[in-house]
């Protein structure tokens, strides 16, 4: 069995991440840690790392940056391969996240579904055939989510650009401008609402018609059950930096 500590236990991702740990035989859950510790647990929880005894066989992130960084830095220290499912890395973060990974593996992904995977390969696919639409990406969630635009709209943004040939450039906000819009952007929308689990749309917009893909996330869980799959996948690798590409073309 893999012996699985979750880096921000008491969020609500992390809650669901413990749960399906503890009804998956596969797994044990060795430990939590989080800064905030809320309710009580059946397993071992910490909120500093130099308390935390146990040594997990691979760890599994869903947090905030700072929180992150705090489990990156104990899994080099430990060598314990870590999946990192949280978004809102600034560019220099992201670099820092690739040189630890010479050190141990990663697993990195802005969104575990399965779905998501499949959506960014078709608008990879699409995007050179649409080059002269004009690129929109809309992405709605729950009034908590911090960060914006998403990490997945983000990366639906970056793959579109890099089929492009890296010739576009994303227009996060048209308040402050008073001009037509440029044909080398691609519009990045942002909703904040309600409880709404995760919703993204690129459409591609040409001068009579408009082509629309569309994806929906009704349940947390979609993320939790693919961040345990990465986990299980994770453990077996050499140090590197993995996604959710690597897994599937694996066929795991």
């Amino acid at each position: 069995m893999i012996e699985i500590m979750v880096n921000g236990c008491s969020g609500k991702m992390g809650q669901i991440v413990c749960d399906l740990v503890e009804q998956n035989e596969n797994f044990v859950l060795k430990c939590g840690f989080d800064r905030n510790v809320t309710g009580e647990f059946a397993f071992p929880v910490f909120n500093h790392i130099e308390d935390i005894k146990e040594k997990p066989d691979v760890i599994i992130d869903f947090s905030v940056p700072a929180a992150t960084f705090k489990i990156l830095e104990y899994a080099v220290t430990n060598q314990v391969p870590i999946v990192i499912a949280t978004t809102g890395f600034s560019a220099e973060k992201e670099k820092k996240i690739a040189e630890y990974s010479k050190q141990i593996p990663i697993f990195k992904s802005a969104n575990m579904s399965y779905d998501i995977m499949i959506m960014k390969k078709l608008v990879q696919w699409l995007a050179p055939l649409l080059k002269d639409t004009d690129i929109e990406i809309t992405e709605t969630h729950h009034n908590r989510k911090i960060d914006s635009p998403s990490g997945t709209a983000q990366m639906l943004a970056d793959s579109i650009n890099a089929s492009l040939g890296n010739s576009l450039h994303c227009e996060y906000n048209r308040h402050d401008k008073r001009e037509k819009r440029d044909k080398n952007e691609i519009g990045m929308n942002s909703i904040r609402g309600g409880n709404i689990v995760g919703e993204h749309v690129v459409q591609f917009f040409g001068e009579f018609e408009t082509f629309e893909l569309k994806h929906t996330s009704f349940s947390r869980n979609v993320f939790a059950e693919g961040a345990l799959k990465a986990a299980s996948f994770l453990v077996d690798q050499p140090n590197g930096l993995y996604c959710m590409e690597d897994m599937w073309d694996m066929g795991t």
